[in-house]
């Protein structure tokens, strides 16, 4: 029997609270006095980003890890690319990875495109013979013909993923592993991207993609593992790991909140205000959704919509306000923006939010967070012969019902 490409037996990440950054040798000598006492002030300042987490992944299979932010996603991938350790455990991988977390891993910003590139073939063990049969083709897909001998640090941060992703998805590695950083393109490069992961996973290649665009893990991968306040709490198919995904959203209050570090003009707190307590929404009730924005430069011409999304990952509904017609984010700051539903028409089920916030069409996508603010649809006091069903129909619409009925008249009487 084969062993599988990626093993992961027990793996724990702990990290320590405040103690980022130098630090001065009293306050080092403190820790150790602190240790060597066994001292319970020691465990307050400790984080588990992860706990004795295992699966093992087959050689050849498209793996998806879902989770709600601060789950662990992005701590586990770093882990299985070697950027960090863990604290106990271990992660085994058998064959060459490329990486795509975040905009700059890998990349030197005093080298120029062209010279990254082959830096990164390199470093996946292959031949500069074999990266320059691949060139053109990545230069051709990250569309930077015109800057490929420009150093990376001067490329805006849309050139430098467009490149990193051609770079990870083109030299062929055994494992390539895809963090949420693909939100960082505009929508076209994204379907664009996306369209090449198909490609490579057709190859044989095995994939472990992180995102919360559940639409996207449906399409890609056959397996997810779904991660809940850094434990496994799932494994198995893709379908049935998005339906508890959305249990375990359902269940926790409808709001998000962007990560205290984001930068850039950004989608910062998104609330589901329901009808009825936290997450749960009566059908044919008011229900507010409220948009914070925050933007330390104006948005030129911004642009705010929403889907409303449904168990089946169909979108039941989309909304926008351009600032061409309502002025918002002209000025730097935040914005809050409150949409209004007056009497939901949703059908009973689960829902989650997709979110945009970009310049005009053709513009930058600049926030694109998914799968949050997790609520219910529920009919109170209504009751039909059959139930309410969510599989029946997205929503309802408001109808009347009118009866005309024709006598036929009875043969006797002719």
């Amino acid at each position: 029997m084969s062993q599988p490409i990626i093993d992961v037996r027990g793996v724990s990440k702990r990290y320590r609270l405040g103690a980022i950054g130098a630090t001065s040798l009293r306050e080092e000598f403190q820790r150790a006095v602190q240790r060597f006492r066994g001292a319970s002030a020691r465990d307050e300042k400790d984080f588990w980003a992860l706990r004795d987490v295992s699966f093992t992944v087959e050689r050849g299979e498209v793996v998806g890890i879902i989770g709600r932010n601060g789950a662990g996603k992005s701590t586990l991938l770093k882990i299985l690319s070697r950027i960090t350790e863990p604290t106990t455990g271990m992660a085994q991988l058998r064959g060459r990875v490329a990486s795509l977390l975040e905009v700059g891993t890998g990349f030197h910003p005093e080298l120029t495109g062209r010279e990254n590139i082959y830096l990164n073939g390199a470093i996946l063990g292959m031949t500069r013979a074999e990266i320059t049969g691949k060139l053109d083709e990545i230069v051709a897909f990250a569309e930077v013909e015109q800057f490929l001998d420009t150093p990376v640090k001067r490329y805006s941060s849309g050139m430098y993923v467009r490149l990193a992703f051609a770079v990870a998805a083109h030299l062929e590695p055994e494992i390539l592993v895809v963090d949420e950083v693909l939100a960082v393109g505009d929508a076209a490069f994204q379907k664009k991207c996306l369209g090449k992961l198909r490609d490579v996973t057709s190859h044989g290649r095995t994939v472990l993609f992180v995102s919360h665009d559940m639409s996207a893990i449906s399409a890609l991968t056959q397996r997810c593992i779904l991660l809940d306040k850094g434990q496994v709490s799932y494994a198995g198919p893709t379908s049935e790991t998005v339906n508890r995904y959305f249990q375990i959203a359902a269940q926790q209050p409808a709001v998000y909140r962007a990560a205290a570090d984001k930068t850039g003009p950004h989608i910062d707190q998104v609330e589901v205000r329901t009808s009825e307590r936290a997450g749960i929404q009566a059908a044919g009730s008011r229900m507010d959704v409220v948009v914070t924005i925050k933007h330390a430069e104006p948005i030129a011409g911004a642009c705010l919509s929403f889907q409303i999304i449904n168990q089946t990952l169909q979108p039941a509904t989309h909304v926008w306000i351009f600032d061409s017609n309502t002025a918002f984010a002209r000025e730097p700051g935040a914005t809050t923006l409150t949409c209004t539903f007056p009497k939901v028409r949703l059908n009973v089920g689960r829902y989650h939010l997709r979110l945009y916030l970009s310049e005009p069409r053709g513009g930058r996508m600049l926030d694109a967070p998914d799968g949050v603010c997790g609520f219910e649809v529920v009919r109170l006091g209504e009751t039909t012969q059959w139930g309410w069903r969510p599989e029946l129909c997205v929503y309802h619409e408001d109808c009347s019902w009118h009866v005309h009925a024709e006598q036929t008249p009875h043969p006797s009487s002719q």
